[in-house]
């Protein structure tokens, strides 16, 4: 797997990522062997930064990450995890559940260290906490050995600026904001974190589904000429042989801009075709078309998190 530089950490990732949120059963039950399997399946395949959250499945994420890498040597992968929500509506940005975040990760996930932990949804709290009190607190976690970087995540844009203009970051991600039909992360805030050495992650090459040949889901918050737009985009790539979901992957994956992209799934099957997805070229033709069908409605989002925060 191609890797990138993280920023100025010193960190060379993949350009494609783990995101481990579906062994929380996030989207559907999940068995043993597939959470298990899908790690196997990640780590075979050059997927080595890990992304994980205590939101996703309340723990349950962290929990079997920690029995899936228990006999893998430490060295072999890297391990992002968040802090700050723990439920849909839970959210403790606070220094004392800083510290205390960051240790039950570390021993659900059986490790020493974190490589990276990020503030987790950013845009749902009063944000000038994050920057007065909650990375403070997480830098006295660095100094002491727990954590190697930190940083923080969300949807909106005008997040990034927020934070970044009044304090120092190793790394951000965005999620849903660089793919086939919404650019708006590359396009308003990656040169910014350019400029300042900030490390680029994006998630989401998908956008929950959109970007795929299944079944959109009722809680998908695209507005309705956005999943239009996409159906036909859907409908040409099978016309042409391919998918959606393979160009929506090899476009995220293209930008040198961009560390590392990250994508889950708990179907091992999944990420052996996205490992292979990855190394083969985009069809720049079936990309034009896909991008012209999109055009109407390019960077058409919805808002998330605070009004004043969006």
């Amino acid at each position: 797997m191609q890797t990138r530089p993280l920023g100025r950490t010193g960190l060379n990732v993949p350009i494609l990522s783990f995101g481990a949120s579906s062994l929380g059963q996030e989207f559907r039950r999940v068995t043993l062997e597939e959470a298990l399997g899908s790690v196997r399946a990640a780590l075979d395949c050059g997927l080595t930064l890990i992304d994980t959250s205590p939101f996703y499945g309340r723990g349950m994420s962290e929990v079997l990450l920690g029995v899936a890498l228990r006999d893998v040597p430490r060295s072999d992968y890297l391990l992002c995890t968040k802090l700050g929500r723990y439920d849909l509506s839970h959210f403790d940005f606070s220094a004392a559940r800083v510290a205390e975040s960051v240790d039950v990760s570390l021993h659900r996930l059986g490790t020493d260290h974190l490589d990276i932990v990020l503030c987790h949804d950013i845009e749902f709290v009063p944000m000038q906490q994050i920057v007065d009190e909650t990375l403070p607190a997480l830098r006295k976690a660095q100094a002491a050995g727990k954590v190697r970087f930190i940083g923080f995540s969300g949807y909106p844009q005008k997040i990034f600026r927020f934070i970044c203009d009044q304090a120092e970051v190793d790394c951000v991600l965005n999620y849903n904001q660089y793919t086939l039909q919404n650019t708006r992360f590359a396009d308003e805030t990656v040169p910014y974190l350019a400029a300042k050495g900030i490390g680029v992650m994006n998630a989401g090459p998908f956008s929950a589904r959109l970007l795929t040949d299944a079944p959109l889901p009722a809680w998908l918050k695209e507005p309705e000429e956005v999943k239009a737009a996409a159906r036909r985009a859907a409908d040409l790539c099978r016309s042409r042989g391919s998918s959606i979901a393979k160009l929506a992957l090899q476009f995220s994956l293209a930008n040198p801009a961009i560390a590392t992209t990250v994508a889950g799934s708990a179907n091992p099957a999944n990420i052996r075709a996205w490992a292979e997805w990855a190394a083969e070229p985009i069809d720049q033709e079936l990309l034009k078309d896909v991008q012209a069908i999109f055009a109407p409605v390019k960077n058409v989002g919805h808002t998330e998190g605070l009004a004043g925060n969006n």
